[in-house]
């Protein structure tokens, strides 16, 4: 009995068990409440440490030194992993998985080995958990992601001491070591698993990592060991940390991160359900008026003076009861539109009552100015340090919004024109983007995050660049300049600007009472329109040889 009952406890266990090889992904599905025991084998003596990550797409995993999980000793996370130094002499070495959530997990995971040479990462942990902690954590909310881990120490041979973190600062110590971030954008709008699985297994190492990823930045060890990005909801990323020494010119990677900025597991404001029914309503509306402001806003200007009043209004109103206010979503969207519509009403009432033309263009030009200066910080320009200064960008941006306006001020048709053109087809890009996502909407969000967070201005605001936001730039410049020469060809033998309807009504009433030859002099001004009226048709008759009654 004792032989079948050892069999039986070698069978379950060979059935729990994943045999890795190094460099090689090894999909693993841990059942709940089983314990998946992942082994490599025949470890060369050169290798003097060893990770092993894993990685989901949004359920938790735990990985275990130890079959039952303790502090200190395991992690959970959707993207984890361990590192264990070897001693010499070991060939062999295992971990453990477990689902700790009660449900199973699906995942794919990797072991990779380095050398006495390599830099160990996470050695100089004093933050977190785990003693040699490899892994790069990860927060995001709606306006920054952030990322942080531990600093790493210069590489040791097997069974050695590891150096000392802290007690000397000189280039044999950790201090001369660096760290580069990159950054991985995973297809857009693709939230599949299989995705994620391709693109992890392509980042997974410092090789593959430099190959395909992004460098954002590199820091120093003395610099903090914190990155800030914008939030991109909806469009996965990868970010992982490379530590290299420069000295014998060898590099480890942590554990790379992957983040959507949403939820999958949330009912409401998920990554399944990012597109609200009123943002859709909104931003369609909003997208079907730029485009008519595109084609014939100069034509119909007392148009075009709404939709640009209601643009500035609203995107002024919603900074503003964002930030004072805890209100739903819906309700701030609602109360936006309302105030947009004010906005509009009063910037066309003032060019009505005062029929100041230049002072309509300039304010409409600031729209023009607005949309450029953003463009300017959507670009690498925005990520340059000295911006980080919310005093600097602020002033920067601020000049470039109030120069262009004033650069048309000699053509204000042009200047007029021009803002149709360009402000009327982003609005159509924004209508876009509220079905299909496209980076082109991080243009003028990025500004508004950073009106609503005061900690945005350290993150960097680098976005993907794909396909679709390649047509989307091209539809953004054929609708712009397709409706700037149109309206530039047929506006051509027109006068610059209609006149202010008030002041023609001034200007009548004034001719009325000083032209005294005028038989509207006499009369008021409904019967003199009908009076005058009245003497076309006798006059015509009388041509025609028709005698006229008389009219009373």
């Amino acid at each position: 009995p004792c032989f079948w009952y050892m069999l039986w406890i070698e069978g379950v266990i060979l059935r729990y068990r994943v045999v890795f090889l190094f460099n090689t992904f090894q999909n693993v599905n841990v059942n709940a409440n089983e314990t998946v025991q992942a082994v490599v084998s025949r470890i060369p003596p050169e290798v003097a440490f060893i990770t092993l990550q894993f990685h989901t797409q949004y359920s938790n995993a735990t990985l275990s030194y130890t079959r039952m999980p303790g502090l200190g000793l395991s992690l959970t996370a959707v993207d984890s992993g361990l590192l264990s130094p070897l001693i010499p002499g070991q060939t062999k070495l295992s971990w453990f998985l477990l689902a700790p959530d009660g449900d199973s997990v699906a995942g794919t995971g990797v072991i990779l080995p380095y050398t006495s040479s390599d830099p160990v990462p996470g050695s100089c942990n004093l933050e977190f958990d785990l003693d040699i902690d490899p892994n790069v954590y990860l927060h995001y909310n709606l306006f920054e992601t952030t990322i942080r881990f531990a600093p790493a120490n210069i590489g040791y041979s097997r069974g050695s001491n590891p150096p000392a973190c802290d007690t000397e600062v000189g280039e044999n110590t950790r201090w001369r070591l660096r760290y580069d971030i990159y950054q991985y954008f995973l297809p857009e709008s693709d939230l599949s698993e299989q995705s994620l699985i391709t693109s992890i297994q392509s980042v997974a190492n410092v090789q593959t990592m430099r190959e395909h990823g992004k460098r954002i930045m590199t820091l120093s060890s003395n610099d903090k060991t914190e990155v800030v990005f914008s939030s991109i909801p909806g469009q996965g990323v990868i970010y992982s940390v490379i530590v290299k020494d420069p000295v014998l010119n060898t590099s480890s990677s942590y554990i790379p991160v992957h983040t959507y900025a949403c939820s999958f597991s949330s009912t409401l404001d998920g990554c399944d359900t990012l597109g609200k029914i009123s943002t859709r309503i909104f931003f369609t509306i909003a997208g079907l008026a730029g485009l008519f402001v595109c084609f014939f806003g100069h034509r119909f200007f007392k148009c075009e003076l709404f939709c640009m009043g209601f643009g500035f209004a609203a995107f002024l109103f919603f900074v503003l009861i964002t930030r004072t206010t805890k209100l739903d979503y819906d309700i701030r969207l609602t109360l936006t539109a309302v105030i947009g519509v004010v906005g509009g009403v009063i910037l066309v009432m003032s060019w009505w009552r005062f029929g100041s033309v230049m002072s309509c263009v300039v304010a409409v030009g600031l729209m023009l100015g607005f949309l450029i200066s953003s463009i300017v910080f959507f670009t690498p320009v925005g990520d340059i340090q000295v911006f980080r200064s919310n005093v600097v960008f602020w002033v920067t941006f601020s000049c470039i919004v109030v120069a262009v306006p004033l650069f048309f001020v000699r053509w204000p048709r042009e200047g007029n024109i021009t803002t149709c053109g360009v402000a009327g087809a982003y609005a159509v890009v924004l209508a876009v983007n509220a079905y299909i996502y496209t980076s082109l909407s991080y243009i003028t969000l990025n500004i508004l995050k950073r009106f609503l967070n005061d900690n945005f201005s350290k993150a960097f605001t680098d976005v993907p660049f794909q396909d679709i936001d390649f047509i989307m730039i091209t539809v953004w410049v054929v609708l712009g300049v397709s409706g700037i020469v149109l309206q530039l060809y047929r506006e051509r033998t027109r006068s610059f600007f209609p006149p202010s309807p008030y002041l023609m009504w001034l200007q009548e009433r004034e001719r009325r009472k000083t032209n005294v030859l005028d038989p509207s002099h006499h009369t008021s001004s409904l019967p003199s329109r009908l009076l005058a009226r009245a003497r076309q048709l006798t006059g015509r008759r009388e041509s025609a040889g028709e005698r006229t009654p008389l009219l009373l």
